[in-house]
């Protein structure tokens, strides 16, 4: 049992983080409705990913150090419902903590679950 529980903490927070950058980049796909043409298409598209090769790079990093993950994706949520609750005060704070729940909930999640795999592994180090 205790080996199964291991391995979700360990898998989990990578299998997650995955699903939620590709979760993250269908956002950019709105780019091809502006008739930016080719070049204007492919800026849009790394300016709507800058935050996803961000990310990207944490989950890379936190493969190996889950702690930089755990921190990564906390900060992560706590940045974008900083950003949607006081960078945009015109659309009320309950809808602005439901509509940041979206996001920062899943990295919150994340996060955490990189931490318990960090803790995990520090605690198996001490014996």
């Amino acid at each position: 049992m205790a080996q199964r529980v291991n391995r979700f903490i360990y898998w989990a927070p990578r299998i997650l983080s995955i699903l939620f950058l590709l979760f993250l980049a269908i956002f950019s796909l709105d780019v091809f409705d502006e008739n930016l043409g080719f070049w204007g298409t492919v800026l849009g598209l790394f300016m709507h990913n800058i935050p996803v090769l961000v990310l990207l790079a944490a989950v890379i990093i936190a493969w190996k150090h889950e702690i930089v993950g755990g921190i990564v994706f906390i900060l992560a949520g706590l940045l974008y419902v900083f950003w949607v609750t006081v960078m945009r005060p015109g659309i009320g704070l309950p809808v602005a903590l439901a509509w940041s729940a979206q996001i920062a909930g899943p990295a919150f999640l994340i996060g955490i679950l990189f931490l318990a795999n960090w803790f995990k592994k520090k605690k198996i180090k001490k014996q």
